[in-house]
């Protein structure tokens, strides 16, 4: 069994006739054909249906089928990990970052990685940490940074940090004390990521919780950024949540008033790649400088005002 055995295999499979496994092997079609019909040779089973307008499998097809399509990739990867070792004079980095990067400091990686290489393309795609992790599964973006909890099938993650979530409102009675998810369900709230809903992480953690508590979140307004849900809420509109870097930055409205989660809610941000699939050099060191830009984040800051440091981010023993 060899390796041109197996991708022609995996080829016929995927474009569903051995001409069009030929023309993406840029062989003949008698090569793949040929190919094929060692391999059952040697397994002693036939792995195609031939004679309809598209090949199908075989039961015994079925079954070699995921195996053969780990060997090829894993040999891919292999070329890919190979050529992309050596001096960072071209190519292109991918990479994913939330929506809120600015408040971690990762947008400036763009200008720091540019200056140290400048012949090497950048692409940063900013996003909820949903669609980043299912971009990275599905190979649209080599790695990414994103917030916790997702889902990980075929992911690596590496948790860099953690950053409590606050309640906001404008109204100082509302924040008065640590807030209950049961308080928080009886809200009038304004949301953002609207696109993704309760998909995304943060507001996944709080409609688990709901649901734990037999409540149900209805959200009376929901937006797409949190600079627009900030507004809403300096207005008296209604109350919402963040995390710690926006309330500590200087993009938080004066006059808001916030208070902790009764029980502590936190934003967990991690380093997330595919399991299977190595790295581009290029993007391999724009993930280097992500995880340090992270580990240089203050760990407390002072409110604005006066009074004492106040914990900002806890980070992983590992980051």
């Amino acid at each position: 069994m060899t390796l041109n055995q197996l991708r022609a295999f995996v080829e016929a499979e995927r474009l569903g006739s051995f001409t069009a496994a030929a023309e993406a092997m840029q062989v003949a079609q008698a090569s793949v054909s040929e190919l094929v019909r060692r391999l059952e040779d040697e397994l002693g089973a036939q792995l195609f249906v031939r004679g309809s307008r598209r090949l199908a499998l075989t039961a015994a097809g079925q079954e070699l089928l995921p195996y053969a399509q780990q060997s090829v990739h894993a040999a891919d990867g292999g070329v890919q990990a190979v050529r992309s070792v050596g001096s960072l004079g071209g190519g292109t980095a991918t990479f994913g970052v939330p929506r809120n990067a600015d408040y971690y400091l990762l947008s400036h990686l763009v200008q720091t990685f540019h200056m140290r290489y400048p012949s090497v393309r950048v692409r940063l795609v900013g996003q909820n940490s949903a669609e980043t992790a299912a971009a990275i599964q599905a190979g649209e973006i080599e790695a990414g940074m994103l917030i916790l909890p997702i889902d990980d099938e075929d992911l690596t993650v590496q948790p860099l940090l953690r950053d409590e979530v606050f309640y906001v409102s404008a109204d100082p009675t509302h924040t008065e004390k640590p807030v209950t998810i049961e308080r928080f369900a009886e809200a009038t709230l304004v949301l953002y990521d609207a696109h993704y809903g309760w998909k995304d992480p943060t507001r996944r953690q709080l409609a688990e919780r709901a649901q734990l508590a037999g409540l149900r979140l209805e959200p009376m307004i929901e937006i797409e950024h949190v600079e627009s849900a900030l507004k809403l809420v300096a207005a008296n509109v209604g109350d919402t949540i963040v995390s710690g870097a926006v309330v500590h930055s200087d993009a938080f409205p004066a006059g808001l008033h916030t208070a902790p989660f009764a029980e502590p809610l936190y934003d967990t941000i991690a380093l997330a790649q595919h399991r299977g699939r190595p790295l581009s050099n290029a993007t391999r060191e724009f993930a280097r400088l992500a995880i340090d830009t992270v580990r240089d984040l203050p760990v407390t800051t002072a409110p604005r005002g006066g009074g004492p440091a106040v914990p900002l981010i806890d980070r992983f023993a590992q980051a």
